[in-house]
């Protein structure tokens, strides 16, 4: 059975030149098994018509919102539920601009905005236009949107120019399409423990000792196993409304250290691999008063004691075949630290977060990490999205551990 068998594609033809190689890709998606549907641009008829992509996808082709003659509607939000997958290529600057905006205009751009599956974008155009940096500003507004960016090539392009702009060929959007159910295929029937965000320990009812995690490099890492096909758990500590999680994934929430930890220990002995990205308080008052404090005396001393050691707790109770990953954010003497840590707390690996490198730590849509096993090794990246974070510890996780 082929990867993509009764896999749901959309596929979006824009008008420009490279429009016809995508006759060759549907037949492709076809061969493989995979059902298709086809959107189409106006202006994309014009290159190539409606009767052979709608005869090699064995589907009517979809066109406008409505039929001018009768008024039926084209439902776009069930078209943009129906995929597991939405491609739009070639992808001109005006798709692409119109996909940043939202400016819902033709039936491609209100499926886009609909659609919950993953968004592939093959661009092709001329080489300035491909340079200009408003189109470069909207790919890179595509990809902080999750939008994954098929990289033009370089070559001869309709204008009879050379350069940057020329659409990647239809055979290989085909292997990345097949790479990326390959990758969502690796983590299937594997349980993952992830916990995310800060902790909260309270003081009286209304003050607490916390810190600035946002939790948005653990979601970021949720979102991206639900994607390999993990079954997940989440125990999220207190986080914005705009941190998204995965709807996929068991969410447990909780506000305090303890709170966390017990959550993690009805879960960690049937979890396959553990994720410890939370930023857990080390100590929490000895008492929390049950009344607002008032302010009286010019000091107030607030006696702390240790939290549970989350990590160094379940590293104890792992069993042979259990991967556990933990953190690290350090602002001194950062690689010794974290070395310290894989031996205390009986880690598998640990990821290094320094606060003195820019972009990195707390509340940035960046990251900075090293990865470092259990024997020492190091594996550098360099500073990225969150989400380009969340794979490369995902894939470290899959590659080298499992």
């Amino acid at each position: 059975m082929h990867l993509l068998e009764g896999k749901k594609i959309i596929v979006g033809i824009c008008g420009g030149i490279a429009a016809y190689k995508i006759l060759t890709l549907i037949r492709l998606l076809k061969k493989a098994g995979a059902e298709v549907k086809v959107i189409m641009t106006p202006s994309a008829v014009d290159f190539i018509g409606k009767l052979t992509p709608a005869t090699l996808s064995e589907e009517e082709i979809y066109l406008e919102m409505f039929n001018t003659s009768t008024g039926v509607w084209t439902n776009h939000v069930e078209l943009g539920l129906w995929a597991d997958l939405f491609l739009i290529a070639p992808a001109t600057a005006g798709t692409i601009s119109k996909m940043t905006s939202g400016q819902a205009d033709n039936l491609l751009i209100t499926t886009y905005l609909s659609a919950r599956c993953p968004v592939f974008v093959a661009p092709a155009m001329d080489l300035d236009m491909w340079a200009h940096p408003s189109t470069q500003s909207n790919i890179n507004l595509l990809k902080n949107h999750q939008v994954q960016i098929i990289e033009p090539g370089t070559g001869s392009l309709a204008s009879g120019l050379e350069g940057k702009g020329r659409m990647e060929e239809p055979e290989q959007i085909f292997n990345i399409l097949e790479s990326f159910f390959k990758s969502a295929q690796t983590l299937k029937g594997k349980k993952v423990l992830i916990t995310l965000g800060p902790t909260m320990e309270a003081i009286d009812p209304v003050r607490f000792i916390s810190n600035h995690s946002t939790g948005k490099m653990g979601a970021e890492i949720s979102l991206n196993l639900v994607k390999k096909g993990a079954e997940v758990y989440i125990v999220s500590g207190p986080i914005k409304a705009d941190v998204k999680l995965p709807v996929e994934a068991t969410i447990i929430k909780v506000q305090s250290a303890e709170e966390m930890y017990q959550a993690c220990l009805k879960i960690f002995p049937e979890a396959d691999i553990t994720i410890l990205s939370a930023a857990v308080a080390d100590y929490r008052p000895e008492k929390a008063e049950t009344e607002k404090i008032k302010k009286k005396d010019d000091s107030l001393e607030i006696r702390l004691i240790k939290t549970t050691d989350i990590a160094a707790s379940l590293g104890q109770k792992k069993k042979k075949g259990q991967i556990l990953v933990g953190f690290a954010l350090e602002t001194n003497n950062e690689v010794a630290n974290a070395k310290s840590k894989i031996e205390r707390k009986n880690l598998d690996a640990i990821v290094l977060n320094s606060m003195n490198d820019p972009g990195a730590g707390f509340g940035f849509d960046t990251n900075k990490i090293t990865i470092i096993d259990r024997i020492g090794q190091e594996f550098t990246f360099e500073t990225k999205t969150k989400k380009e974070v969340a794979n490369d510890i995902v894939e470290y996780v899959v590659k080298k551990l499992l």
